[in-house]
C-alpha cells in the first residue's frame, strides 16, 4: 500500500489529523458547534458527551477519543458546573502528545466570549498540530477497521454482507485489525462464531455476549428486526441475523472486547455492545452512529457500513465507506454509496472482486482519498450513557 500515516507518540498511525471540538455537557454543545461551524474547516470535527450525571463509560469513550491515532488535537468545551472531570481529560490528551486547550464558557463570559475564545484556540492548536506532524509509511498491517450494517434488506445478506466478509478475511490475512459487531443482530449464530473461536475463553465469550443481548432485548420488549427491514423483503430476525454474522468472513475470531477496549494483536474481534448489568438506558445502541463511535474509540481508523435500504451518515473523526448490496439503491443513492455490491446480482461482479474491490477502496482511503460521507460533510457523532465491566483476560489473544 502507497500511503503516508500519521505518526502518534504511542506508535499508532492515523489516516486523518483532525482536530476534535468536545464538548462534555449539552449545555456546552451550541458554543462548541459555533466553533466549528465558524471555523469552516473540514478536520475540525465536532464531538461530545450530552450528559450531567458522571457516567464511566464516557468518561473512558472520551478519553480513548481524544488519544485516537486520527485525531492531533483537542478543544474542549465546559459550561464549568457539570461533572465531567475536565481536567482529567485535557491531561490525558496532552500525555497523548496532542495539543490541547480548554474553554469554560462561565469563565469566559458566555457564549460570545466562548466562541470568540474558542476559535483563537482552534488557530493556536492547528498551529501545533503543523509543528508536530510527523508522516511515516502506512501499512495496512498497521489498520484497523470496523463493520456494521444499517438499513439492511432482502440483499444485504447475499451481497453487500458477505462482501465485507470477504474483504475482512483478505484485510486480516495482510495483518490488519477488524472489529465486527451488533450482538443483537446476530442471535442463533453464536454456535457457529463459537466454533470459530482461536480459545475456549473466547468461545465462553462469544456465548455470553449473544445470551445477554438476548436477555436484554426480551427484558425491554423489542428485537433489532425493524419495519424498514420487513418492507425491504428480509422474512425475519434469522435471517437478519445471518446476514449480519457474513460481515465477519470466516477467519478464527482471536478476541471479545466491549468499547472503548483496545485489541491488544491483528486479527478479527467481535465487539460486545449490550450493556451489562440489569437492562436500563432503553436501546443497546440508538443508532447506527453509536456503534460507529464505539468501534472508533476501539481505534478504528475507519468503518465499512453496509446497506440495501440506503444510509446517509458518514461520522466525526473515522470515514466510513458505504457498500451498498441493492442494485436499486445504487441507482437511487449512488451519490452517497461508495461500493456497488448490487453488481454481484447481475452477474457483472462477484463476491470475490467486490471483496477485493473494497479492500482496494480501504487503501486509497486510508492513503487520503475521501470517501462519499466525507466528501458531503458528514460528521455525524453521538455518545450516550451505558455500562460496562472490563472483559475478562482470556478474551483478549495470549
Amino acid at each position: 500500500m502507497n500511503a503516508q500515516g500519521y505518526l502518534r507518540p504511542d506508535g499508532r498511525k492515523g489516516i486523518r489529523d483532525v482536530l476534535i471540538v468536545a464538548y462534555l455537557v449539552e449545555c456546552a454543545h451550541h458554543t462548541a458547534r459555533r466553533i466549528v461551524d465558524l471555523t469552516d474547516d473540514p478536520q475540525v470535527h465536532l464531538v461530545g458527551f450530552p450528559g450531567c450525571y458522571p457516567n464511566d463509560y464516557a468518561k473512558r469513550m472520551m478519553k480513548a477519543l481524544v488519544a485516537h491515532p486520527n485525531v492531533g488535537g483537542v478543544l474542549l468545551l465546559s459550561l464549568g458546573c457539570e461533572s465531567f472531570d475536565r481536567e482529567g481529560l485535557a491531561a490525558h490528551a496532552a500525555a497523548n502528545g496532542r495539543p490541547v486547550e480548554t474553554v469554560v464558557i462561565q469563565q469566559a463570559g458566555g457564549t460570545r466570549a466562548a466562541i470568540a475564545d474558542g476559535r483563537a484556540a482552534v488557530t493556536r492548536i492547528k498551529a501545533q498540530m503543523a509543528e508536530n506532524q510527523v508522516r511515516v509509511p502506512l501499512a495496512l498491517s498497521d489498520l484497523v477497521v470496523g463493520t456494521i450494517c444499517g438499513g439492511s434488506d432482502g440483499t444485504s445478506g447475499i451481497t453487500a454482507n458477505p462482501a465485507v466478509g470477504r474483504a475482512f478475511d483478505l484485510l486480516v490475512d495482510a495483518g490488519a485489525t477488524c472489529i465486527f459487531e451488533e450482538t443483537g443482530e446476530m442471535i442463533g449464530c453464536e454456535g457457529p462464531m463459537a466454533h470459530r473461536a482461536a480459545n475456549p475463553d473466547v468461545a465462553d465469550a462469544i456465548v455470553a455476549s449473544i445470551a445477554k443481548a438476548e436477555t436484554y432485548y426480551r427484558t425491554m420488549g423489542f428485537g433489532s428486526f425493524a419495519p424498514g427491514n420487513a418492507e425491504g423483503g428480509l422474512s425475519s430476525q434469522e435471517e437478519k441475523s445471518a446476514g449480519a454474522y457474513v460481515k465477519s468472513g470466516s477467519r478464527p475470531i482471536v478476541g471479545v472486547i466491549k468499547p472503548p477496549e483496545q485489541p491488544t494483536a491483528p486479527g478479527l474481534y467481535l465487539m460486545d455492545v449490550v450493556p451489562d448489568g440489569e437492562p436500563r438506558f432503553g436501546f443497546p445502541n440508538i443508532s447506527d452512529n453509536a456503534e460507529i463511535v464505539e468501534m472508533i474509540a476501539s481505534g478504528a481508523h475507519l468503518t465499512l457500513f453496509t446497506t440495501g435500504r440506503g444510509s446517509v451518515v458518514g461520522s466525526a473523526i473515522a470515514p466510513v465507506i458505504k457498500v451498498t448490496g441493492n442494485p436499486e439503491t445504487w441507482q437511487r443513492m449512488g451519490e452517497d454509496m461508495d461500493i456497488n455490491a448490487g453488481a454481484i446480482f447481475d452477474g457483472s461482479a462477484t463476491l470475490d472482486s467486490v471483496g477485493a474491490e473494497i479492500v482496494t477502496l480501504v487503501e486509497a482511503v486510508a492513503a487520503g482519498a475521501e470517501t462519499k460521507s466525507e466528501a458531503m460533510g458528514h460528521r455525524e457523532f453521538i455518545l450516550t450513557y451505558k455500562s460496562f465491566e472490563p472483559s475478562g483476560p482470556g478474551c483478549f489473544p495470549r
